[in-house]
C-alpha cells in the first residue's frame, strides 16, 4: 500500500459506502476485461528494493527522513520503519542490453545514495532482516512521519483487538508480543514486477506461484531477528505474522490470514481480486471522488481507487496489479517472495532468473501448475523459507529433491532459454545465472553466510551480529557475489 491516506477515523457509514464503491470498482474491472481495453504489446519489467539505514556501528539508524532529504531524487521514498528507504526502478525491456542497463542503473542509485547518506552519518544495506535489529528498536515510535503508517498500524490494531504474538521456531526459538506493527518494518525485500496481458496473466500467476519455493531457497538472506537465528528467509514468517488482522479465535475458525500464498490455481486475473473483495473487509475505507462507472461510458479509463487501495492491504505473495498510465491501463504480477540483498549483483541475478522463468513456464505445453497441486506449491515456500537451499523440494518429473539440485538440473536451463526468448545477449545471462549457479555450487547464500560469520566471530550474540553487519556492508558496496564471500 503505497498511497499517501489523509488522518481520519472511519464511521460504520464510511464502511458501508466502502463496501459499495468497492463492489461498483469490481463490476467495471469485469468489463474492462471484457472490452479488451488493456495495454498488451510490451512485456515490461521494473523492481522495487527495500533497504535499511544503520549507523556507523552497524546498528538501526532512525533517520530516513533527513537521508531522503539529502538524497533528494523523486525515486527513493519513505518505508514503514525510520530505518527503511526505497527505491522504486521503473519498467523497462531486459532484451538489446537492458538487463545490463537496469543493473547499473540500480547500482548508480545506489551509490548516489550511500554517499549522501554517508553525509548524515549512516549507511545503507541489502538484506533481508537487519542483523542488528533489537526488541527495542520496534515500536510504534519508530514508524516513518507518513500518516498511512500511523493510520494502517490503528486499523490493524483494531480488527486484532490485542497486540501482536511473533513466534517463530527455527535454530532458536523467538516468542515475543509487539503493541504495533513495526515489526513488519524489519521485512526488507526486493519486488519484482512483471508486466502481462489479461489473457495471459492465469498463466503467469500460476508460474510465479509454482516457482516461489525455488526463489526463497537461492535466495534466502534472513536468517536472524532480534538476536535469535530461525530460519535461512525468517522475512517470510515474520512479514506474516506481523501484519495478521486476526486473533486466535479467527485463525480457528479458518479466516484467511491478509499475508496470503492462496489456495488455488486460478484461471483468469479476475480471480484474485474478487477474491479480495469476498474475504477481507477494508482496513482503510477511504472513498475517491472518482465514479468508474461514469467514467467508463464517458469513454475514460477508470483509476478504480477504492479496489486498487483495497488489494494493496491484502499481501500475497504474488499480488496483482492493476495500474492506469498515460491512460492506458494495464496488469502486472508484483513477486513479492525475495529478500533484499546481499549485493546489486546478487539481485540482479535473482531478478535474471525470475523473468527467465516467466518467460517459458506460463507458455508450456503441459503447464507445470498442471502437474503439481497448489499445496505443493506452498509447501516448497515454507520449506524454502526455513531451510534454504537444503530444503527438499516437490518438482513434477523429479518427486521431492533438494532444492539446489531443482535449480541446477531443471529450472537453470529453462531461465537461459527464457533470457535468449527475451533478447538478452548470451555473456549478460551467463553472469547472472552464473551467480544463481555458483550459489547452488557452493550451498552459499546471503543467509548461510551470515550464520558461518556469525559462529566464526563467535563470543557474544550481538558483537557478532554487528562485527558481521560491518564486514557485510563493505563486501556488499563492493558488488560482489555473496558466493564469493570468504569466511
Amino acid at each position: 500500500m503505497g498511497r499517501d491516506v489523509p488522518i481520519v477515523v472511519f464511521s460504520r457509514d464510511d464502511r458501508r459506502k466502502y463496501r459499495e464503491k468497492v463492489h461498483r470498482c469490481l463490476d467495471v474491472f469485469a468489463e474492462l476485461l471484457r472490452e479488451s481495453k488493456f495495454e498488451v504489446d510490451r512485456s515490461l519489467a521494473g523492481l522495487e528494493i527495500e533497504l535499511n539505514i544503520v549507523d556507523g556501528a552497524g546498528e538501526a539508524c532512525m533517520r530516513n527522513a533527513e537521508v531522503l532529504a539529502a538524497i533528494a531524487r523523486p525515486d527513493w521514498a519513505t518505508e514503514l520503519g525510520q530505518f527503511n528507504v526505497e527505491i522504486n526502478i521503473e519498467p523497462q525491456e531486459l532484451g538489446d542490453g537492458g538487463a545490463r542497463r537496469l543493473e547499473d542503473d540500480v547500482r548508480a542509485r545506489l551509490n548516489h545514495a550511500e554517499e549522501r547518506a554517508r553525509s548524515q552519518g549512516a549507511r545503507l544495506m541489502l538484506v533481508g532482516i537487519l542483523p542488528t535489529l533489537r526488541e527495542r528498536d520496534i515500536g510504534e515510535g519508530t514508524l516513518s512521519a507518513n500518516p498511512r503508517y500511523k493510520l494502517l498500524n490503528e486499523q490493524i490494531f483494531a480488527a486484532r483487538g490485542e497486540d501482536l504474538h511473533l513466534r517463530i521456531e527455527g535454530v532458536e526459538l523467538l516468542d515475543t508480543r509487539a503493541d504495533s506493527i513495526t515489526p513488519e518494518a524489519a521485512c526488507t525485500s526486493v519486488q519484482l514486477h512483471l508486466q502481462v496481458s489479461p489473457p495471459a496473466f492465469a498463466a503467469h500467476w500460476n508460474a510465479a506461484q509454482a516457482i516461489a519455493g525455488p526463489q526463497v531457497a537461492v535466495a534466502a538472506n534472513s536468517p536472524y531477528l532480534f538476536g535469535k537465528e530461525l530460519h535461512r528467509e525468517t522475512r517470510i514468517a515474520l512479514f506474516e505474522q506481523a501484519t495478521d488482522t486476526r486473533p486466535d479465535e479467527l485463525k480457528a475458525q479458518g479466516v484467511r490470514p491478509r499475508v496470503w500464498f492462496g489456495e488455488r490455481w486460478i484461471t483468469s486475473v479476475f480471480d484474485l481480486f474478487e477474491e479480495n473483495v469476498r474475504y477481507y473487509p477494508a482496513l482503510l475505507p477511504i472513498c475517491d471522488d472518482e465514479d468508474p462507472r461514469a467514467e467508463l461510458e464517458q469513454g475514460r479509463v477508470p483509476q478504480l481507487h477504492e479496489l486498487t487501495l483495497h488489494n494493496g492491504t491484502v499481501y500475497r505473495w504474488n499480488r496483482p496489479v492493476y495500474a492506469v498510465v498515460d491512460g492506458r491501463p494495464h496488469l502486472r504480477v508484483e513477486n513479492r517472495v525475495l529478500p533484499a540483498g546481499p549485493s546489486v549483483l546478487d539481485i540482479a541475478a535473482n531478478a535474471a532468473f525470475y523473468y527467465g522463468l516467466m518467460s517459458v513456464l506460463p507458455h508450456a505445453e503441459r503447464p507445470v501448475w498442471s502437474q503439481m497441486s497448489f499445496a505443493a506449491a506452498e509447501e516448497n515456500l515454507y520449506n524454502a523459507a526455513r531451510h534454504g537451499l537444503e530444503a527438499r523440494l516437490y518438482w513434477p518429473g523429479l518427486g521431492e529433491v533438494p532444492a539446489d539440485e531443482l535449480i541446477l538440473r531443471r529450472l537453470l536451463p529453462m531461465a537461459y532459454e527464457g533470457l535468449d526468448l527475451r533478447g538478452v545477449d548470451h555473456d549478460v545471462s551467463a553472469r547472472l545465472l552464473g551467480v544463481i549457479e555458483g550459489r547452488c555450487l557452493t550451498g552459499r547464500t546471503g543467509a548461510t553466510w551470515q550464520v558461518e560469520k556469525v559462529r566464526a566471530i563467535g563470543g557474544d550474540r550481538h558483537e557478532a551480529l554487528r562485527a558481521m553487519t560491518l564486514e557485510y556492508l563493505d563486501r556488499m558496496h563492493a558488488n560482489e557475489p555473496v558466493h564469493t564471500w570468504a569466511v
